[in-house]
């Protein structure tokens, strides 16, 4: 009899796969993508996926495409939360949404919601299609 997984195993695989497509949707033809807080080009492999609105503070936005995109490991990581990092995807973000959009997503970041297993497997099977289009893109799959 096949295991169930737990909502929470689930959330940790839709979190990863959301910040794959993040990656690879952003990606131009040869793999390559910009971290969106200082602009280092890098193979989409070795960038993360970087939450605006960080993951762990918002339930409401932690599985949004609109709040994850590439960013190089060392932004994601110590430069959110002692660097430029945080500034420089706020000024991406406002860019790329525009002001109100930026607004609303930082004034609802404390909204709660709730996901359900079947929830999460909705999101990993629609953005793993997604993710195997861009990887035909890329030539990663057989076409």
């Amino acid at each position: 009899m096949a295991k169930k997984r737990s909502s929470l195993t689930l959330r940790a695989k839709a979190l990863k796969t959301l910040q794959k497509l993040a990656r690879i949707s952003a990606a131009d033809d040869n793999g390559y993508c910009k971290c969106v807080s200082c602009g280092r080009l890098d193979h989409y492999k070795n960038m993360d996926g970087g939450h605006f609105i960080p993951k762990g503070s918002s339930s409401r936005w932690a599985l949004e495409e609109q709040n994850v995109h590439p960013q190089c490991k060392g932004c994601n990581g110590f430069g959110m939360k002692h660097g430029s990092a945080e500034a420089q995807y706020t000024i991406w973000m406002l860019d790329w949404y525009g002001k109100d959009a930026v607004e609303y997503m930082l004034s609802t970041k404390k909204d709660s919601v709730k996901y359900y297993a079947a929830d999460y497997r909705e999101m990993i099977e629609d953005w793993g299609q997604q993710i195997m289009a861009h990887e035909r893109r890329l030539g990663e799959r057989g076409r």
